[in-house]
């Protein structure tokens, strides 16, 4: 039998507890000898430690010192809960245009000499691969050099803690997750995921995805892409090559 499981010594336990109520009552004969012995004190008479009201009880007697110091503070109600600022910016609901910030913070990261890029890389380390990996076949490994436009979308969604967002790395699964949510549509919105299809329409068709910085009002978007000339970039897309929109659950 291992220490850890040994059984605990109640001997000696036994012993401790012994020697502790034999001296308790020799203690207590001795306190009765003082208290016969000594004139009896009132309650509320003062003596020079303590004033009066201390003795009777009525008062519990200040904390002085050290234990003055590590008294417990007045605000310690475990049924009032008092948030840090840390804690409440974490709570902050992400919007449209800190995703489309963050997007366009990205900007000019190009991918490497092997096709793959950074977002490549993050994607591979998520439960995202993991489960794309195993719908369509072959191994996490083969994310690595693959086109990266939606993993680029992913990664925002995903850095931002963005509700409703979705995660892949193929676009027409992605779409199909949005249209299973209920939230798309053909409006363009800021931060909404545009899919696009440059020979064709309909879901199984979609070659590219985005995100739409903003409606020129004019038949064209602005939006911000990855993987396009191997790169992120800002672009304007004509909307006939856009074949739906993604909404992720942006505050109102």
């Amino acid at each position: 039998m291992s220490p850890r499981h040994a059984k605990p010594l109640f001997a000696s336990k036994k012993k401790c507890l012994t020697g502790l109520v034999a001296g308790a009552v020799t203690a207590g004969a001795a306190a009765m000898a003082v208290a016969t012995a000594a004139p009896a004190v009132s309650a509320q008479t003062p003596t020079a430690s303590r004033p009066a009201a201390h003795q009777a009880g009525q008062v519990p007697a200040p904390r002085t010192g050290k234990a003055a110091k590590h008294a417990r503070p007045v605000n310690d109600n475990p049924h009032i809960k008092v948030h840090t600022v840390a804690e409440q910016k974490a709570k902050r609901v992400p919007t449209a245009a800190d995703v489309v910030k963050l997007a366009v913070s990205q900007v000019g990261t190009s991918e490497n000499a092997t096709g793959g890029s950074k977002f490549n890389q993050w994607f591979m380390t998520t439960p995202y691969a993991k489960a794309g990996a195993a719908r369509d076949g072959g191994s996490v490994n083969d994310y690595a050099n693959a086109s990266w436009c939606d993993m680029f979308v992913t990664w925002v969604g995903d850095q931002l803690g963005v509700k409703g967002m979705g995660g892949d790395a193929f676009t027409p699964s992605h779409a199909k997750w949005f249209i299973s949510q209920g939230r798309w549509g053909t409006t363009p919105r800021p931060g909404a995921v545009v899919f696009f299809s440059w020979n064709g329409s309909g879901v199984d068709n979609i070659d590219h995805v985005g995100l739409v910085i903003k409606d020129n009002g004019d038949g064209t978007i602005q939006t911000v892409e990855g993987n396009t000339d191997d790169a992120v970039k800002v672009r304007t897309r004509n909307t006939s090559t856009v074949v739906g929109y993604g909404y992720p659950e942006y505050p109102q």
